[in-house]
């Protein structure tokens, strides 16, 4: 009995002195000001410097590596990687489809980010947008119903449609997680058969919401917005009743 609980203490202390040296490796990037794709210290400089073993500095920097702080490039080195999204949203796509096998809980409060970002941006984004980023909106809608007229899926139209409507605001953070969120949807979608449903009601509802974005009417936008999700929710409901 006195083993089986150390075990999980030893483990546990382990893991929080990894965690602790990879907090210790941001910071020394940040108080070095280094920029993306600058190079880090050598393996044995941060060694020295953070007064750790080169193994379990190793451990840290695979970490690290796998959260997108920094890149190993074997035969040059390592160096502060440029901003990338893909490991979250690798991690929110699981989280996601894990979820659908349970309660659905990690996949509804992903609509509800989502949402939320779209219906309270979309007044600041109608503020600043101008007749050729609405035109281009628009385009995107055409093209949706064309491929709805034809029985064909519009996957893409629909995501450069959500991308236009706040390309305005300029936010690349905004830009990166919207694309974060496309990412992950798009596997829900497919995972519960969302790509199934009415085209031509779904062009309809893009329709509408361009329509209120155009006539710069920011409650109604939001409120279509709103509306938007509803039906994902609702059939992610039903898969997980099942």
């Amino acid at each position: 009995m006195a083993t089986s609980a150390v075990v999980p203490q030893a483990r546990f202390s382990a893991q929080t002195r990894l965690r602790a040296l990879q907090a210790d490796i941001m910071e020394l990037i940040l108080d070095r000001e280094l920029e993306a794709g600058d190079p880090l210290p050598t393996e044995s400089e941060l060694s020295l410097a953070l007064g750790v073993g080169r193994n379990t500095l190793r451990e840290s920097l695979k970490v690290l590596q796998a959260l997108g702080v920094l890149e190993i490039r074997h035969g040059f080195g390592m160096f502060v990687a440029p901003s990338n999204f893909e490991a979250l949203a690798d991690g929110l796509t699981f989280r996601g489809r894990l979820s659908l096998r349970h309660e659905g809980l990690e996949a509804l409060q992903l609509v509800d980010v989502r949402q939320a970002l779209e219906s309270g941006l979309i007044g600041s984004s109608i503020d600043v947008m101008t007749a050729e980023q609405l035109a281009r909106i628009e385009a995107a809608v055409a093209r949706m119903e064309q491929l709805a007229a034809r029985g064909e899926s519009f996957t893409e139209a629909d995501a450069q449609f959500h991308s236009l409507l706040f390309e305005p605001l300029a936010n690349d953070l905004l830009t990166s997680l919207m694309d974060v969120f496309w990412k992950v949807y798009r596997k829900i979608h497919v995972e519960i058969g969302a790509e199934t449903g009415d085209l031509t009601a779904i062009a309809a509802v893009h329709r509408s919401i361009y329509n209120a974005v155009a006539l710069k009417d920011k409650t109604l936008s939001s409120e279509l917005l709103n509306r938007h999700f509803d039906g994902i929710r609702h059939r992610i409901a039903e898969v997980v009743a099942v």
